[in-house]
């Protein structure tokens, strides 16, 4: 096996001669019977007949048939492997360089470089590439190479990951138009790798209103769909939000009036509205039934009744009676 060291084979063998009564003693040799080789390959002694030549007498027909040998080196084995390796998700990539040479190994003083390219970063597996260039005075003929990949791993966080979502919330005063509060926002991920590109939303975010009250998104956590194979625990938390639609303040004052005496009643059936005021297009009758004939002061006293479509729950209503 190839090492790095030269190696030598010598010598040779007669292996059958076709008359016994021929002799090793009847014949000299005058070549070189070493075969020498440092790297892997085969090397042929390569003698030849013309070598070998007969000195007795008492042959006159004599044939050196020549059967080469060889010295033969081999290559060595060689398994370059990298590393296997695993971790939990946490959003930077794994990667191992380690190479491990395994088989009949390098020669002492030879070798190679590695250039590890394999990289995880996300949940799966793949394969931990890499390649190598044979260090100088490694020559690859002396080699049979085999390169095995390793596995880099890459795992769910299974910690529990937990998501707030505040709904929108807004205020208006009744005008009666309707009103509209849309969308959320998150307010809170308990693990600052989850990010609001792992999940989805396929609810509705809206909440609409149009008379006095407090309306409610109602979002559920079902409307949220963590997407992320990076995370295998997560929950979605709402917080409620709410349109509130405020009543409007509408004081209703009838007139205070005098005059002197006259035989005659004092009435005055005129009644103003402040406040807030009524929404457009709503309102109220009145039907003023304060009377003063004599000396003297009395209550403006009146009653009123909301139009067709005005609605008292949307309304304060403050009545004062005049003078």
């Amino acid at each position: 096996m190839y090492d790095g060291a030269g190696h030598t084979a010598t010598g040779y063998e007669v292996t059958n001669i076709s008359n016994d009564l021929y002799k090793t003693g009847d014949f000299t040799f005058s070549g070189n019977a070493t075969v020498k080789g440092t790297d892997a390959g085969t090397y042929n002694m390569e003698l030849k007949a013309s070598d070998f030549t007969n000195n007795s007498k008492n042959f006159s027909n004599v044939e050196f048939v020549i059967v080469d040998g060889t010295l033969e080196i081999s290559k060595r084995s060689v398994t370059l492997t990298s590393a296997d390796d695993e971790k939990v998700y946490d959003r930077t990539a794994l990667t191992n360089s380690t190479i491990t040479v395994d088989g009949d190994g390098f020669v002492d003083g030879e070798g190679a470089s590695y250039d590890v390219t394999g990289s995880q970063t996300e949940v799966g597996s793949s394969d931990n590439m890499f390649s190598y260039t044979l260090n100088e005075g490694t020559k690859a003929d002396n080699y049979t190479i085999t390169t095995t990949e390793g596995t880099l791993t890459v795992t769910a966080l299974t910690d529990k990951v937990t998501v707030t979502i505040t709904e929108n919330s807004g205020s208006e005063k009744y005008d009666g138009t309707e009103k509209i509060v849309t969308g959320y926002k998150v307010t809170n991920i308990s693990n600052s790798l989850y990010t609001t590109d792992d999940f989805l939303f396929n609810g509705n975010d809206k909440v609409v209103g149009t008379d006095a009250g407090t309306y409610n998104m109602e979002l559920k956590s079902a409307d949220f769909t963590n997407n992320s194979k990076n995370f295998s625990n997560v929950e979605f938390v709402i917080v409620d939000g709410t349109l509130e639609i405020s009543k409007r303040t509408v004081t209703l004052t009838s007139l205070d009036s005098t005059k002197v005496y006259d035989g005659e009643a004092l009435t005055n059936d005129e009644v103003t509205v402040s406040g807030d005021g009524f929404a457009d297009g709503e309102g109220a009758s009145y039907d003023v039934t304060g009377t003063q004939t004599e000396v003297g002061s009395s209550v403006n006293a009146f009653t009123y009744i909301l139009n067709e479509g005005t609605k008292a729950d949307n309304y304060e209503i403050t009545k004062v009676d005049g003078t």
